[in-house]
């Protein structure tokens, strides 16, 4: 994500000021670390979700919003969250253990993207039919830390017909996991097993047909899971601001469904359990 903003010329201003001058008075900042070349998420125009997101939680608190920008891969939090250049990731899994959490804003799935006219219609991994088709699927490096598809794959046998996508790809074209949905596209490969709002923001706009199913394999190649809440993240011990976030979280549901359903992410239900608990 990001360009860091330039204070030095700010703080030369100021102190160049007149010393009897009154001081102005700024509102505060939403101050958000984001990606500036990862839509549907963010890019540096301000058009993906999350930073459509930020502008209104902002609006909810009469704060404004800044941005640290920086690309999202290993050491994204450290550089940024960490660091104290900003305050608040506008999307992490539930649980992650870099940041606090807020509660879940949405809950999505990863999901098979294949063109229409082929008709496949796979919702499972252990669909027989895999065996046979080219699958393109996200790789993030060669360390084992791939999308749980990919592992899943593995355990059915499937390994020889993947065809891997780098998830950072290449930085300078515009939002380079979207390569992954080109190949759809292109006839490149037969379908793509990939993250839900990824997917369901560039098959509404694909120029092909395209048919976004959610893999419906919760449970069956358990511990893998391919359904998860997503939170915003602030740094730990920073409650107010968690608090603050929450509480526009609880008070804005379905403006923030809505504007989840307008970039097309597949949004599902948590599960429930026989006691009624997720």
């Amino acid at each position: 994500m990001r360009r860091l903003t330039d204070t030095a010329l700010l703080a030369a201003l100021w102190i160049a000021a007149p010393a009897l001058a009154e001081e102005p008075v700024y509102a505060p900042a939403l101050r958000v670390c984001a990606d500036p070349n990862n839509l549907p998420f963010s890019n540096q125009a301000g058009e993906g979700f999350e930073n459509r997101l930020a502008e209104m939680v902002a609006k909810t608190l009469g704060w404004s919003v800044t941005y640290t920008w920086w690309p999202q891969r290993r050491g994204f939090v450290r550089r940024t969250l960490k660091a104290g250049l900003c305050d608040v990731v506008m999307g992490v899994p539930e649980h992650y253990d870099l940041v606090e959490t807020t509660k879940p804003y949405y809950r999505s799935t990863y999901v098979f993207v294949s063109r229409a006219d082929r008709h496949l219609d796979l919702a499972s991994l252990e669909d027989s039919r895999l065996h046979a088709l080219s699958i393109g699927v996200h790789l993030i490096g060669d360390d084992g830390n791939n999308p749980p598809p990919v592992h899943a794959l593995g355990q059915e046998g499937i390994v020889d017909n993947l065809r891997g996508y780098p998830i950072y790809g290449d930085y300078r074209e515009p939002n380079p996991p979207a390569r992954l949905i080109d190949a759809v596209t292109d006839g490149d490969v037969d379908i793509a097993a990939a993250w839900g709002p990824l997917a369901g923001y560039f098959a509404k706009r694909s120029q092909v047909p395209l048919l976004v199913t959610p893999i419906d394999d919760d449970g069956r190649f358990a511990p893998l899971r391919f359904q998860f809440a997503i939170t915003m993240g602030v740094r730990k011990g920073d409650d107010a601001l968690r608090d603050r976030l929450n509480a526009f979280i609880e008070a804005h549901k379905a403006a923030i469904s809505a504007l989840l359903t307008g970039y097309g992410v597949p949004l599902v239900e948590p599960v429930q359990t026989a006691s009624g608990g997720h």
